[in-house]
């Protein structure tokens, strides 16, 4: 009999050997293994891990097919509520959302809720299991972004009825899925472009190179193109940087442009037409996911890789799970250490990076204590090559030329919880309007956007 208040264990490349490669570090659970942790189940009758869900899948429920070996059974529980379960099993967050909230979690593991969604999805797109189009209602609806707001918005009004079409600026479908987050965590053509194939399937439209903006505006889209409402999920792509001297050198990144170049581009490959420079030693600065993949792609390009974040491990924001990856795959933590100037050779070529030790001091604004340099700390961390990993802001190009639509002090769109904005039949979510958060949190808000959207088509034109 196997011990229940410890989870089944996933499997993981070696360290050592996925740090050289782009391959996916995490193998999932075995059809076995899914039965055995979802055994674990206490099948609640008051499930609190739901309540931590931000699109509400009803856990106990498809877990409990799991448990009883019907995983397509258990799919199609996930799938009425998430349109994209290959990708949250594997990125969001469930330690501080659905499995934070486990009963077993509280004398032992929580339930493995992510990697069982995981599983189930991926069992489902093994099999071959096709999405079921819903008859059409004739009317039609604008989505701006292929990124997970934008993506689940879509999915859900589609199930409804709804002829969407999704218009991206890229060439490749998927949002910061694509560009953001790197293979060796999210497959691209196995996970994100399986999951938008379902999306068509369902009847969904895709328009590529298509710059809101530029190509078209939301005005056109609603008063010539006949579409009865938009919905913004254009994301935060707009890099944000420290303001300290040096960053203009040669050899000075933001996070997004670096992992753009490798995961949208492939700018790594040999035969490359815009080659990335892999540096031999890597700064990055922040302490988030996404610096967490900056700094796990330089090592596999080779690189001596360190992390500078102003505070102490406690108050890194990244994930746990992709701090220990980090860690385990040859990244150096410099904690409690702030970069002060960044150094160029005679060239205006990185060659290092001033940094300062830190304490930490009393709370700020955002409740974690204020970290206060060390006076006399100063000492310099060679470097070829500085990743800006701080944070980014939505790009005000879409809401600049939207008649109407209020933004606040950082461009963000105003909206509330239900993703209405000031201008009529107009929705936005995701991070165009809170700013750089996480996929599943996005997906919420596309979630909520669709639901809105729907009640408005239907008390103002039934």
């Amino acid at each position: 009999m196997s011990d229940l208040t410890k989870k089944v264990p996933v499997k993981e490349q070696d360290p050592n050997v996925r740090n050289k490669n782009f391959d996916e570090v995490c193998l999932g659970y075995t059809e076995e293994e899914a039965v055995l942790e979802a055994s674990r189940c206490l099948q609640c009758k008051k499930p609190f891990c739901v309540e931590g869900c931000p699109v509400k899948i009803n856990i106990p429920a498809f877990i409990g097919e799991i448990q009883k070996g019907n995983f397509i059974k258990a799919y199609e529980i996930i799938s009425q509520s998430s349109s994209l379960p290959a990708v949250c099993g594997r990125v969001c967050p469930q330690e501080t959302q659905c499995e934070s909230k486990c009963v077993r979690g509280i004398k032992g593991d929580a339930i493995n809720i992510g990697k069982l969604e995981r599983f189930c999805a991926d069992y489902a797109r093994e099999h071959g299991l096709k999405q079921q189009k819903v008859v059409s209602n004739g009317i039609k609806i604008a989505v701006i972004g292929s990124g997970p707001s934008g993506l689940t918005c879509a999915g859900d009004l589609a199930r409804l009825g709804y002829e969407v079409t999704v218009f991206e600026a890229l060439h490749k479908l998927g949002g910061v899925l694509v560009y953001g987050i790197p293979e060796f965590r999210l497959p691209k053509e196995k996970v994100v472009q399986s999951e938008i194939k379902n999306l068509e399937e369902l009847g969904v439209k895709f328009e590529r190179n298509v710059i809101v903006g530029k190509s078209v505006t939301v005005d056109e889209l609603l008063n010539e193109e006949g579409f009865k409402a938009v919905f913004i999920g254009s994301g935060a792509g707009l890099p944000m940087f420290l303001g300290i001297k040096g960053e203009s050198l040669n050899g000075v990144f933001s996070a997004n442009e670096y992992l753009t170049r490798s995961n949208l581009m492939k700018a790594y490959e040999h035969n490359s037409k815009t080659p990335i420079f892999e540096g031999e030693k890597v700064v990055v600065v922040g302490g988030g996911n996404v610096a967490m993949d900056a700094a796990r792609t330089a090592i596999r390009f080779g690189a001596d890789v360190h992390i500078v974040y102003r505070r102490s491990e406690a108050e890194l924001p990244a994930r746990r799970e992709e701090v220990l990856n980090a860690r385990e795959e040859g990244v150096v933590f410099d904690l409690l250490t702030n970069p002060v100037e960044i150094l160029g050779d005679e060239n205006d070529r990185v060659c290092g990076v001033k940094v300062c030790k830190m304490a930490l001091g009393e709370p700020d604004q955002s409740g974690r204590r204020r970290p206060v340099e060390i006076d006399g700390s100063d000492y310099v961390i060679d470097a070829d090559t500085v990743i800006i990993s701080i944070g980014t802001s939505p790009n005000p190009l879409i809401s600049s030329t939207t008649e109407n639509l209020s933004t606040d002090g950082r461009k963000r769109i105003i909206a509330d919880e239900n993703g209405r904005t000031s201008r009529e039949g107009v929705f936005a979510g995701g991070d165009a309007v809170t700013g750089a958060a996480t996929v599943i949190l996005a997906m919420g808000a596309g979630k909520k956007s669709a639901k809105a959207i729907d009640e408005y088509i239907k008390s103002k034109y039934n």
